[in-house]
């Protein structure tokens, strides 16, 4: 079994009785039901499901997955009564996975970082962001990323690179936000970009983060270095960081607990998809509920991710933030499942080859023990993949 549409080389939101997906050289050449296959499909080797529900790879288009160290201690004091910025102010928060992760080597954050990959694939994860952000020194920028990078090498995934320089103030700039932007535009953007490092550029455009001005810098250096871009927006307050991503069509805008009614409509407009984050909802007990109903009514795509990171959402399974997202933000089934393939492959900037089951995309499939698509939002705790494929193997 397997979700689709009636045109036979495409499988999409609906579903497919006694269907099959065909391929060759990685790609798929045929989706859809097996009564209408080509007779041209001349297959060396044909594997029996046995009615299992077969879906796209899943996509996990938000991570801060390379890191060293945890914040669990922080988390002890969230329950003592602290507010996540009130650690964040008192030099805690991103600041002390800064300190970890600058003193790691290489070596020590891949290992560190290859058992949290691991969990998303064992969950049938084929593609995964995945940020810096925790260096914030173009030399251990520049290492977080390598080591993203060599992680695609170690394990059969499509790994994608986020530059996430503007991601907080280092101890060493205290007081000097202006000239670390210009360090994050000036040298490590150009260098990284020079080096291949980078696939995109976001930046953390909050109260205790980076203002609009700021962010705008970041934004264009990113523009100037033929570089598409993200934005953390609106998860605490409202920066009106969202219009202006859409200004600058970026590929996402994520979190958006605080979004308004015209940074929506700006959003539709330009197509930048709208990323939840239940998981950080959900670890940092907000009650500010993403504006869902208004995201749906104005067509803005609509992605779900872990945000895997060591202080506001150490997740990393997919299938429960999909649980989350419909727990907590009442998001439909259909919605989930669409929302980690194809919203999030849109949110990545690859929906012309990853995100749904058609013809001439890579052949990233999940095959489900599981009889109807609900379970794979419905169970907590419990992984019903019964095999994951990637590029057709």
């Amino acid at each position: 079994m397997a979700p689709g549409r009636d045109d036979p080389e495409t499988i999409d939101s609906s579903f497919v009785d006694d269907g099959v997906v065909a391929c060759r050289d990685g790609r798929i050449v045929y989706a859809g039901p097996l009564d209408r296959a080509p007779a041209t499909l001349d297959a060396l080797e044909v594997i029996d499901c046995e009615r299992r529900w077969i879906t796209p790879g899943l996509i996990d288009c938000h991570t801060h997955l390379v890191y060293a160290g945890d914040r669990a201690h922080e988390f002890e004091q969230r329950l003592n009564g602290l507010s996540y910025e009130d650690i964040a102010r008192a030099g805690g928060g991103i600041l002390s996975t800064v300190k970890a992760t600058r003193a790691a080597s290489e070596c020590e954050l891949i290992a560190d970082s290859l058992p949290r990959l691991d969990a998303l694939l064992a969950e049938g994860v084929t593609t995964v962001e995945i940020k810096s952000g925790y260096g914030l020194t173009l030399e251990h920028e520049r290492k977080q990323l390598r080591a993203a990078r060599a992680l695609a090498g170690e394990r059969a995934v499509n790994v994608r690179t986020t530059f996430l320089g503007a991601h907080a103030l280092p101890p060493e700039f205290a007081g000097r936000a202006d000239d670390y932007i210009a360090e994050v535009t000036g040298q490590m953007l150009p260098a990284l970009a020079k080096e291949g490092l980078v696939d995109a550029v976001d930046a953390f455009c909050e109260n205790i983060g980076f203002t609009r001005e700021q962010t705008r810098r970041v934004f264009d250096a990113a523009i100037a270095h033929g570089l598409p871009v993200k934005l953390h927006a609106e998860q605490l307050s409202n920066m009106r960081g969202a219009e202006m991503a859409a200004e600058f069509r970026a590929l996402s805008a994520d979190h958006l607990e605080h979004v308004d009614e015209t940074g929506i409509r700006a959003m539709a407009t330009s197509g930048t998809v709208a990323v939840l984050l239940p998981g950080a909802f959900y670890f940092l007990r907000d009650t500010h509920v993403p504006p869902l109903a208004a995201l749906r009514a104005a067509g803005v795509p609509i992605a779900i991710a872990t945000d895997c990171n060591p202080g506001t959402s150490p997740l990393s399974s997919v299938l429960m933030a999909m649980n989350f997202a419909a727990t907590l933000f009442r998001m439909t089934i259909d919605e989930c499942l669409v929302g980690v393939t194809r919203a999030a492959a849109q949110a990545l900037g690859l929906a012309d080859s990853i995100g749904t089951l058609e013809a001439g995309k890579y052949c990233d499939l999940a095959i489900w023990d599981i009889e109807r698509p609900a379970e794979l939002v419905y169970g907590m705790g419990f992984n019903p993949l019964h095999a994951r494929v990637w590029r057709g193997s």
